[in-house]
C-alpha cells in the first residue's frame, strides 16, 4: 500500500495494511460536513468512496449538543418547557405538548379543559405544517430549486407571525403548561388563522407546480434512498419516513390523544419508500393538517384553558397579592416547582418526524429524577448509512434532506 494512499485515508501507521485487505486500491475516505451547506453545520459524514460512488458512510452527530436530558434534572417541571423548545426547534409546540402530557400522566391528570385540548391540537398542527414546510423547502433549495424554497418559507413566516402574536416568541414559544396552556387565544386569532390557511393553499399549489413538474427535481428524488417496509420496522422508524415505506401508522389515529379521535383526517402512505415518497407524504400531511385546523376552528368551544388544580395551576394575581395562602402557593410553585409523586411514565405524540416520546422518573420533588426523550430525528439518522450505500455523492443531499434531521432533537 502506497504512502500516499495511507495519508489520504488518514492512516499514520504504515504497518496497518491488513485493515485494507480486499479493498480496491482507489478507495478514498473524505469528510462531508459539518461545513457543507447540506449538512446544516450539525453533522459530519465520513465517506468511503470509490470515485463518485459511496461504499460506506459513518454519521457523526454531536455538533449541536443541547444536554436536554441532564439539564432537566436540575430544573423544575415548568422550567423544562424552554428546554423542550430547543429540541425540534422547527416545531417546538409539539415538544411542549408531549412533555406536558408526560407530567400530567405522572400526576394522574386525565381530563383537561376541552378548550385547552383544542388549543393544543391547533398549535401542534400549525407546528407540523412549519416542520414540513421547512423540510420540503430546504431540500428543494439544496437541489437547486430556490424559488419554491422562498414560497414555502414565506408561508412558514406567516404561521410564525401568528404564533408570535399568541405566545410572545417567534420560535421558542414555551406556551404550554402542565394542566393546560399559558394563556388563551388572542382576540381575532381564529379569523387570522382561517385567512392564513386560505392564502397558504394558493402558495402551496404554486410551489407544488414548480416542483412536481420539474424533471430534474423528480429524477433527483425518485428511486433515491429507498428503504423497505421490513427495514423501517427493524430500525424503529416512525412518522413520514415510515409512512413513505408503506406502513399505515399515525399516533394521532392509532393511539389518539387530546381530541384527535373526534377529528376526521387521512393518513397518507407511500409505496416505494424513496425520497420522492417522503416528499409527497409530507405535502399531503400539510393538506391534512390544514383540514384538522379548519375543523378545530369550527368546533372551538369556550371555557377555561387551565385546569383548576392547586397542584399545578397558579393562583390568580388578585389572590396572590391579597392573601398569604395565595402568595405562599405561588412562591412554592415558582421556587420549588410542581410537586410530582414518585413514579415513572412514558407519553408519546406524533411529532413532525415521528414518535416523540418523553419518559420521566419522578422522585417526589419539583424536579424530575430522570427525563429521557425519544427523539425521532435520531432514529431517522441511523438509516442514512444504509440508504447511502451504493449511491452517488450527489444523492447524499436529497437522502439527508428528506429524513429532516433536526440537530437540537438529535443531539439531545
Amino acid at each position: 500500500m502506497s504512502e500516499l494512499k495511507t495519508l489520504i485515508l488518514g492512516r499514520k501507521d504504515l504497518g496497518d495494511a491488513e485493515d485494507f485487505e480486499g479493498m480496491p486500491n482507489d478507495l478514498m475516505t473524505v469528510n462531508m460536513g459539518p461545513s457543507h451547506p447540506a449538512m446544516h453545520g450539525t453533522i459530519r459524514i465520513e465517506l468511503t468512496i470509490d470515485g463518485e460512488r459511496v461504499v460506506k458512510s459513518d454519521i457523526n452527530p454531536g455538533y449541536l449538543h443541547r444536554g436536554f436530558e441532564k439539564e432537566s434534572e436540575y430544573a423544575t417541571y415548568t422550567q423544562i418547557f424552554p428546554y423542550t423548545d430547543r429540541l425540534n426547534y422547527v416545531s417546538p409546540l409539539i415538544n411542549n405538548v408531549g412533555f406536558a402530557m408526560a407530567v400530567e400522566k405522572l400526576m394522574g391528570i386525565t381530563e383537561l379543559p376541552i378548550r385547552a385540548q383544542y388549543i393544543r391540537v391547533i398549535i401542534s398542527e400549525m407546528s407540523r405544517i412549519t416542520d414540513h414546510l421547512t423540510c420540503v423547502g430546504a431540500s428543494a433549495m439544496e437541489l437547486g430549486a430556490f424559488a419554491p424554497f422562498l414560497f414555502l418559507v414565506k408561508v412558514r413566516e406567516w404561521i410564525y407571525e401568528l404564533l408570535e402574536e399568541l405566545t410572545g416568541a417567534r420560535l421558542t414559544h414555551s406556551y404550554v403548561r402542565v394542566g393546560g396552556v399559558g394563556k388563551d387565544l388572542t382576540e381575532g386569532f381564529s379569523e387570522k388563522l382561517t385567512g392564513l390557511l386560505d392564502k397558504m393553499e394558493g402558495v402551496l399549489d404554486e410551489a407544488k407546480g414548480l416542483l412536481n413538474n420539474n424533471k430534474i427535481f423528480f429524477d433527483r428524488m425518485s428511486g433515491v434512498g429507498v428503504f423497505s417496509k421490513e427495514d423501517a420496522i427493524a430500525f424503529g422508524l416512525t412518522g413520514p419516513c415510515m409512512r413513505a415505506c408503506g406502513i399505515d401508522l399515525d399516533i394521532r389515529k392509532d393511539f389518539p390523544y387530546l381530541i384527535y379521535d373526534q377529528l376526521e383526517f387521512d393518513v397518507p402512505v407511500g409505496t416505494s419508500g424513496d425520497c420522492l415518497d417522503r416528499y409527497l407524504v409530507r405535502l399531503e400531511e400539510i393538506k391534512q393538517s390544514t383540514h384538522i385546523l379548519r375543523q378545530c376552528l369550527a368546533k372551538l368551544p369556550g371555557g377555561a384553558v387551565m385546569i383548576d388544580d392547586p397542584r399545578c395551576s397558579l393562583p390568580d394575581k388578585q389572590e396572590t397579592y391579597n392573601s398569604i395562602e395565595g402568595m405562599i402557593r405561588h412562591f412554592k410553585h415558582i421556587v420549588d416547582g410542581i410537586r410530582v409523586e414518585p413514579g415513572e411514565a412514558y407519553t408519546f405524540v406524533e411529532g413532525g418526524n415521528g414518535e416523540l416520546g418523553f419518559f420521566i422518573v419522578a422522585d417526589g420533588t419539583g424536579r424530575p429524577w430522570k427525563c429521557y426523550c425519544r427523539s425521532p430525528s435520531f432514529i431517522n439518522l441511523q438509516t442514512v448509512p444504509k440508504t447511502m450505500a451504493g449511491r452517488l455523492i450527489s444523492d447524499i443531499v436529497p437522502i439527508f434532506g428528506m429524513i429532516n434531521m433536526i440537530g437540537g432533537e438529535c443531539d439531545k
